[in-house]
């Protein structure tokens, strides 16, 4: 009963899709292009590949098999295998998502103003040193196009699984990679690009260093939607005979195409404005909204393209919120026992209360900066760095001491042939906690200035 009540995905391309719509976000625009810049290239790109097929399948199974073997989310889950302290993993994976969707929908507001500002042919304005600054700074009109996203993610979530989630993934996904393909053709084909072409796909070996591998597994976490609770949730919307091994394969190439892609949309775009300066391949909102601007602004097509590249932009943005945005409606459904529409105006008014403080911390609350850091940053980095490793590393303690590796094969093969389990085994048993523990250390380590990554 429960299980009708949470509503199923139809198939197994519905499936791939909303979860690849998930792990396809903003992660993979603006801070893949930057990490791949910084850390040479095509090595930092053969790592990231490694990373994905190894650990990244690890945990995407992992998850994926306990939501399908439990039919619930990330609590019931963990509760249905760890009657102890264990559990308290279950919240973990909960309040992550929670935490993230308001700063996210933030974001996402920023992107569709642009996208206006485009279409508007407002491309010198925006391509200023101060527009983006003197914007975010607003008290109100940051606030207003932060709801305007909110309702777009609303009005899909409440639509449910099938009829919402999958059915606006399999229009939004096939438009992602279109539009990708057309900016990355455009990006690589202006005068000076190739040299950016050249330093992304060629590996440079003399900036390998372990902090590239630390880099690489950062981010896998961060785009393949990883300790979320998305998965789980996700999971457990699989219907049995959905081939869960193929799935999974298929999530990891397509969020490693669209990540590649996007390093050859912005790479060789701001190599070709900056003449080669690496520097101007900065991360997070300074790229996105402030360098390429000003790239389109330079080039011939600059409104077309930059409206183009947006719309790509909010695409991204709004699978992932959605994602997002579905696995707390989930939770409070789950254990609230709420209806759909009330959980989703619980969550909607939920991001818009968590969501003006981080909007605000850019202008009339800016003097509030734990950590030094903006209320967006902070957010950021309790969630990304801080409760995802510990997130992952709970769930490979629950999988491995509570669940039993036997049962987790056992659950894959009512669908696959499971022809990595050897690999899986391995992997889970030592080297992907070892992974998650370096991750947080290093991730805390740097946010207080000990490393640099």
């Amino acid at each position: 009963m429960e299980k009708k009540a949470r509503g199923n995905f139809s198939g197994k391309l519905g499936y791939v899709l909303a979860v690849s719509g998930s792990a396809v976000g903003l992660g993979n625009i603006w801070r893949f292009p930057y990490l791949a810049a910084k850390y040479g290239g095509g090595i930092f790109l053969l790592v990231y590949i490694l990373l994905a097929v190894t650990f990244g399948f690890t945990l995407i199974l992992s998850e994926t098999a306990l939501g399908r073997m439990t039919g619930k989310g990330p609590i019931g889950a963990f509760k249905t295998f760890a009657k102890n302290k264990l559990s308290v993993g279950g919240w973990i994976c909960a309040i992550i998502p929670m935490l993230i969707v308001p700063y996210y929908c933030v974001i996402g507001g920023w992107v569709i103003k642009y996208l206006v500002g485009f279409a508007a042919g407002n491309v010198k304005e925006m391509a200023t040193d101060t527009f983006f600054a003197n914007f975010s700074a607003q008290p109100a009109e940051p606030v207003i196009w932060l709801v305007l996203f909110v309702l777009l993610t609303f009005m899909v979530v409440i639509f449910g699984v099938e009829k919402g989630i999958e059915r606006i993934s399999k229009i939004l996904m096939p438009v992602l990679i279109g539009l990708a393909v057309i900016i990355c053709i455009y990006s690589v084909t202006r005068p000076g690009a190739l040299e950016g072409v050249y330093y992304y796909l060629v590996p440079d070996f003399s900036k390998f260093s372990i902090m590239t591998v630390v880099a690489a597994v950062g981010q896998m976490f961060y785009s393949l939607s990883i300790a979320m609770g998305i998965l789980i949730t996700y999971g457990s919307y699989m219907k049995k005979e959905i081939d869960m091994e193929s799935s999974v394969k298929q999530v990891e190439i397509v969020d490693t195409i669209v990540a590649i892609l996007a390093g050859l949309m912005i790479i060789p775009a701001v190599f070709a404005f900056s003449g080669g300066d690496q520097d101007a391949l900065n991360a997070g909102p300074s790229l996105m909204f402030i360098t390429i601007p000003k790239v389109f602004e330079s080039m011939g097509m600059g409104q077309v393209i930059g409206a183009v590249f947006f719309l790509l932009v909010l695409v991204a943005a709004l699978t992932s919120s959605i994602s997002l945005m579905e696995t707390c409606v989930s939770t409070i459904q789950e254990r609230a026992g709420w209806s759909r529409k009330k959980a989703c105006l619980a969550m909607a008014v939920e991001i818009v209360v968590l969501g003006v403080p981080c909007s605000l911390g850019f202008g009339v609350w800016d003097f509030i900066q734990p950590l030094g850091m903006s209320i967006l940053d902070f957010f950021d980095f309790i969630t990304n760095s801080v409760m995802m490793p510990i997130a992952a590393f709970f769930i490979c303690i629950l999988v491995i001491k509570a669940v039993g590796l036997d049962k987790i094969s056992e659950e894959v093969r009512l669908s696959s042939q499971f022809k990595r389990e050897k690999a899986y085994r391995f992997l889970i048993r030592g080297l992907v906690p070892i992974g998650l523990l370096v991750i947080l250390v290093s991730s805390v380590l740097n946010a207080f200035g000990i490393i640099t990554i």
